[in-house]
């Protein structure tokens, strides 16, 4: 069922601990019309994400009732997930002028900034004891790709192919890069055991297919877990950690429909 307004654009849903609770990101205060789409062709047809200010996060029940508004400060707040010890949440959020990581209760009271450096973050989860946090970040270092970065960011735009794996604790110290393969790494997640999957495209140089990799949380000893020549991505595992779920194109009868399946979780040897 329909547990969002059926207005505007939502964004990455995430269960509450008690499991009666969502949260999301929504773009429904700002218009009940989905925002436009960015006119790739002023900017090259480069693949880009737009970044709408309109975007704030929600607690909802699963019956679809909005209880509280949990960000007001203008600009782009989403990508919101919950630690496993039910404290806090983290979230992506341009309150500041740049797309930083940010915590908070889950009530949307103690904010507090985590990530300082120039670039994209998001797309952050935590590890299954809550301690620390995955997530993928870009980071611009040449005079023209923190031109292309800041020209785009100041029209609500990121292009999302040069991003890395980043890991720091849950309070955002000892943030460190745990890959540095090119191309676009994102989409990580924490294994059952504490290890760490993600996408990637690094493999090919034309940008495509995605495949799935599993790593140690250092970087280290990288193996390829999925060989499709479409996309896969965004793998989460159940509770008991014995399965995984993932976005896939295959199987699509050659269209560019995402479909998700399931599989069973066995760590490779």
């Amino acid at each position: 069922k329909l547990v969002s307004t059926g207005t505007g654009r939502t964004t990455c849903a995430y269960f509450y601990p008690d499991g009666k609770h969502i949260v999301y990101g929504s773009t429904h205060l700002g218009s009940k019309d989905c925002p436009p789409a960015p006119d790739k062709a002023k900017y090259g047809n480069k693949y880009i994400w737009p970044i709408y200010e309109s975007f704030d996060i929600f607690k909802a029940d699963t019956n679809g009732r909005i209880v509280k508004r949990l960000t007001k400060t203008k600009g782009y707040d989403a990508e919101a997930t919950i630690s496993p010890k039910g404290d806090i949440m983290v979230f992506t959020s341009m309150r500041n002028g740049d797309l930083d990581l940010y915590t908070m209760d889950l009530n949307g009271k103690n904010v507090k900034r985590i990530t300082h450096a120039l670039g994209y973050d998001g797309g952050a989860w935590f590890s299954p004891d809550g301690k620390k946090l995955l997530w993928r970040a870009s980071r611009p270092k040449t005079a023209a790709e923190i031109k292309e970065y800041k020209e785009l960011l100041a029209e609500n735009m990121v292009a999302p192919t040069n991003m890395e794996v980043w890991i720091a604790n849950a309070d955002g110290s000892d943030a460190k890069q745990i890959t540095n393969l090119g191309q676009a790494n994102w989409a990580p997640n924490f294994t059952p055991d504490g290890n760490v999957v993600f996408c990637s495209n690094h493999e090919y140089k034309r940008g495509f297919p995605f495949n799935m990799y599993l790593m140690n949380a250092d970087g280290s000893n990288i193996q390829k877990i999925s060989r499709d020549k479409g996309f896969d991505a965004f793998p989460m595992f159940s509770p008991d950690g014995k399965r995984i779920i993932f976005g896939s194109n295959r199987n699509n009868g050659g269209t560019r429909d995402t479909n998700l399946f399931i599989a069973d979780w066995v760590n490779p040897s």
